[in-house]
């Protein structure tokens, strides 16, 4: 089949999952966002776009937005960022304070909240305008100046985000955390909040399917070594303590977010971003991961 029909085939068969799973609701923002959405975008290497559905619409990334900060600060940092998040995966929820205690402030590694946290940290140590450097960054990469925070998703974060203020403070009390907690708080709030709809993030994770090459411009962002460690990263982290049934069923690096938002990498060929706000008992998108499910069951195509 074409990409279209394949496409068309998994936007079908995904519709039995729909009301199997719920919306976020402990951000009041993202809980008024209709279940029932659903969009898929493909992007490849060779510069073809494939979509359907709600592809354009955006949408709140939240924790995809981790892939673009460790993708800035790796660079800058080397191989001591590695110093203060580890690479492991945690087999715990995504915002656990148990776990954090236990490894005295170094988060297990850059995908759950902890980590993410300390990556915000870098950022304000490298850049002198980290927020707006991140969304160059990503309109970079995207190819769409139409890419930005959505205030109203920052301020729900802000307001209610008293879990990620405990695990920034714990961080900072075991010298993890450098900068001023509420800078990077504000920082991190708003990273959580770029809106985005899959066809961008589709164009946008090529970086990391090209070996850390824009496949439009040619310029590098990532040493060939770094991109395959960001994949491995997404591959065995980026869906918390769903990431080994996610690699089992899927077979490629990604990364999810509680917006219902999944990116998935096929290295040497294309980027995939699907979107559906219901989200399974892990905190990832019940139709989105079926979705991808099916693409590599389709098409073959998968890491393994």
């Amino acid at each position: 089949m074409s990409y279209p029909e394949i496409l068309t085939a998994i936007a079908k068969e995904v519709r039995a999952e729909q009301g199997k799973g719920q919306v976020a609701d402990y951000i009041p923002a993202l809980a008024r966002v209709p279940g029932d959405k659903f969009g898929i975008a493909l992007a490849t290497l060779d510069g073809q776009q494939f979509q359907l559905g709600d592809a354009d619409e955006q949408f709140s990334i939240q924790s995809i937005s981790k892939v673009f900060a460790l993708a800035l600060a790796y660079p800058k940092e080397g191989e001591q960022l590695w110093e203060r998040v580890g690479m492991e995966p945690s087999g715990n929820p995504f915002n656990s304070l148990v776990q954090l205690e236990y490894e005295q402030g170094i988060p297990r590694n850059p995908f759950i909240n902890a980590g993410a946290l300390v990556i915000t940290d870098l950022l304000v140590k490298h850049y002198p305008r980290p927020k707006a450097h991140l969304l160059d960054f990503i309109r970079e990469l995207s190819g769409s100046y139409d890419v930005y925070y959505d205030h109203e998703v920052a301020r729900s974060e802000r307001e209610h985000g008293f879990t990620n203020a405990a695990l920034v403070n714990f961080m900072k009390s075991h010298h993890n955390i450098k900068a001023p907690v509420d800078q990077v708080l504000d920082i991190y709030f708003h990273q959580c909040a770029v809106a985005m709809s899959c066809r961008e993030l589709a164009q946008a994770f090529l970086l990391l399917a090209n070996h850390g090459i824009l496949p439009e411009t040619g310029k590098r962002i990532l040493s060939k070594s770094q991109a395959k460690r960001l994949n491995a990263i997404m591959l065995t982290c980026g869906f918390y303590d769903e990431a080994g049934e996610f690699a089992f069923c899927v077979g490629l690096p990604g990364k999810s977010g509680v917006g219902g938002g999944i990116v998935a990498v096929v290295p040497n060929k294309l980027a995939i971003a699907v979107w559906s706000p219901e989200l399974n008992e892990h905190g990832n998108s019940q139709a989105g991961i079926k979705a991808l499910e099916l693409f590599t069951s389709y098409t073959g195509q998968s890491i393994f």
